[in-house]
């Protein structure tokens, strides 16, 4: 048989000392046992396998192969810098268009042989290098170890792994980026003082980077104060009221001017009323000198079919230092109860909607699907892209923001003790088959109707989503796992299961509503945590954190934090008294600046994958049918944008990022 030439693509990856300069040699495996000689890959005259370069060999006069299924790849440890990271490798023969490619996306360590299959995706039990697979994953569990870095909190990263850090490409630096805004932003600086009045506060704002946010505009307005439930970025409280709970003390005669000539029954029944309660808040503990109310606030859909604010009580139990205020009260009095009442919402959002189940749920799971899916395996292919700089950004932002006088200790009434108190709070409640389930979720709040609650911009575009995300995680899992016995037989899914329901003290994520505890049996129970992680990674947070900047940046409008007590009467106030509640210039300062960073995207979209892991041509045609699905939302989300009153673009796929990286 004639010899023939290979044509060997081999990238290195993108990532601090990635590059070699050791000798790196590979043998060619193909059908029938047949092989190639050993070949060494190299350029004369040329520094090949340089950190984040493609590298392109022709290595002549092999034997040919009629098939290539497998490449042995190594390395010696010549070179100062020896140790290598490897993307992929793409082999053809020369007088042939065929390609094949080898996922490799590891270290390759000296003068180990590592052996991979074409694609390298396949179940364990399918897998005919299970010893390497093996040491791979052990490997893989002395660096990804699961701590509670939170008091009785959620699983996390103990140390962070040196390949889980930001690439060159993708930094996160908040003081260097703080400073960078303010000087670009020309901002004068706000080093002492407080505010004289809200159109002093108003004048801060600049052409450059910090504009006048969104809730600047429209803070005062009840218009406004109802979106802020349904298309913002605390979108997911609102409950449909079927009764008015026995601790709200409002009355038919008191509702009677809001409800527009019907009674409180007939609204009922219509399912016009809707409910915020608060009352996970009660008893939080909070900084020295500082306070927080636990609300309930009721909410009305009127005859435009916009949602209003028609009653909000502060704390939950009733008493005659615990007034219902309502929109007709004295306009500064109202405005002060919505402003507490945004306080309190703050408390949760930051603390819940956005950090504990975004942010900390995922990490614990990213860690266990480290510890327990090879690479190899396609249900890490599928999920790896969502948890890009995952763990970095929270080992950053825990380092800087919620830490002992950090930012959320300046900026917030209940700092890191009432946060910390309330994820642990938050995690005991969340159900992976409920709250991480949209439309569970939705219907366990009574809103998963699209004719209830008009309005609810967040609903109507996160189910688009969602479904699109469980047709593609369907598709998926039914191209690897044709039979029950496949998923009960795979003993890398079953350890992966077994760790997200354990125990958070013994190492576990300790999730409740995993489907059948975390003994997989169905393809409906990977389906349900599959499209539960995806969505969370991507559609949850995008929905609850990009929104940040116009609605915390004029404190007035979502205060994080507020000076002075919750109102305990309907004493009529002036202006200047909702002034003297704001944060000083410095502290709002912060919450600009760290909102603005927050609320910038650095990653692309959701479908367009930083790192292919896929490379089957049938899953590859999934990710194709995904990507045309999320084009065809996203033209949906920006045509219903041009009808909508208050335009909602958080949602349009194209700016929702595949991973949690900000």
């Amino acid at each position: 048989m004639d010899p023939v030439d290979y044509v060997f693509q081999v990238r290195t990856g993108d990532r601090k000392f990635a590059g070699t300069d050791a000798n790196v040699k590979v043998i060619l495996h193909g059908d029938g046992g047949r092989s190639t000689e050993k070949m060494r890959l190299r350029n004369t005259f040329k520094d090949d396998f340089e950190q984040g370069h493609l590298d392109t060999f022709v290595v002549k006069k092999q034997f040919k192969l009629r098939k290539i299924e497998k490449l042995e790849l190594w390395r010696d440890n010549f070179g100062l810098g020896s140790d290598w990271y490897v993307d992929y490798v793409k082999v053809r023969r020369k007088d042939l268009e065929h390609e094949v490619v080898f996922p490799i996306f590891r270290w390759i360590p000296g003068k180990k042989h590592f052996r991979f299959r074409v694609n390298d995706t396949m179940l364990p039990q399918q897998d005919p290098e299970a010893e390497q697979r093996w040491e791979e994953l052990k490997g893989k569990r002395e660096r990804y170890i699961v701590a509670q870095k939170i008091p009785n909190g959620p699983a996390q990263i103990k140390v962070m792994p040196a390949d889980e850090a930001f690439s060159f490409d993708y930094k996160w630096d908040i003081v260097k980026t703080k400073a960078q805004l303010i000087l670009v932003s020309k901002l004068v600086m706000m080093t002492s003082g407080r505010w004289e009045s809200l159109s002093h506060l108003k004048q801060v704002y600049t052409k450059e980077i910090f504009s006048e946010p969104d809730g600047a505009k429209r803070w005062s307005n009840d218009l406004f104060f109802g979106n802020q439930r349904i298309a913002s970025m605390n979108h997911s409280c609102i409950e449909l009221c079927t009764e008015i709970p026995d601790k709200l003390g409002v009355t038919e005669e008191m509702l009677k001017p809001f409800l527009e000539g019907c009674s409180l029954k007939e609204m009922l029944d219509a399912k016009r009323l809707f409910i915020v309660d608060h009352n996970i808040l009660t008893g939080l503990p909070h900084r020295k000198g500082f306070y927080t109310c636990v609300p309930i606030a009721l909410f009305f859909v009127n005859e435009k079919q916009h949602l209003v604010p028609i009653a909000i009580q502060l704390h939950q139990e009733k008493g005659p230092d615990n007034p219902i205020f309502l929109p007709d009260d004295s306009p500064n009095v109202w405005l002060k109860a919505k402003m507490w009442f945004n306080n309190a919402d703050a408390n949760v959002h930051q603390s819940l909607t956005h950090l504990g189940y975004t942010h900390l749920l995922m990490e614990g799971i990213t860690v266990v699907t480290h510890r327990n899916l090879s690479q190899s395996h396609p249900i890490f292919k599928l999920l790896a892209p969502h948890f890009l700089y995952l763990i970095a950004i929270n080992t950053r932002g825990l380092e800087l923001l919620v830490s002992p006088n950090g930012w959320v200790d300046k900026t917030m009434n209940v700092g890191i003790a009432g946060m910390f108190e309330l994820i642990r709070r938050g995690l005991n409640k969340w159900r992976m088959d409920v709250e991480g389930t949209l439309p569970n979720d939705l219907k366990r709040r009574g809103v998963l109707d699209q004719n209830i609650l008009p309005g609810y911009h967040f609903r109507d575009d996160a189910l688009l989503i969602y479904n699109a995300i469980n047709t593609y995680v369907r598709k998926y899992v039914d191209l690897y796992y044709d039979s029950p016995e496949k998923i009960t037989g795979d003993w890398e899914i079953q350890a992966w299961g077994a760790e997200l329901v354990k125990d958070r003290a013994q190492g576990g994520c300790g999730l409740n509503g995993v489907p059948s505890n975390g003994q997989f049996a169905s393809k409906d129970d990977l389906y349900l945590v599959l499209t539960s992680i995806i969505y969370s990674c991507s559609v949850a947070h995008a929905s609850t954190n990009f929104p940040q900047y116009d609605e915390y940046a004029f404190p007035p409008n979502y205060p994080a934090l507020l000076n002075g007590e919750p109102p305990k009467d309907k004493t009529p106030i002036e202006e200047s008294e909702l002034v003297s509640m704001l944060p000083d210039k410095p502290t709002t300062l912060d919450m600009m600046t760290v909102t603005k960073i927050l609320s910038s995207r650095g990653t692309k979209s959701l479908g367009d994958f930083e790192v292919q892991y896929i490379f089957e041509p049938e899953a590859r045609k999934i990710v194709d049918e995904f990507r045309a699905d999320l084009a065809e939302i996203s033209k949906t989300v920006k045509e219903r944008n041009k009808k909508r009153d208050i335009p909602y673009p958080h949602l349009d796929p194209e700016i929702v990022p595949n991973s949690i990286s900000i």
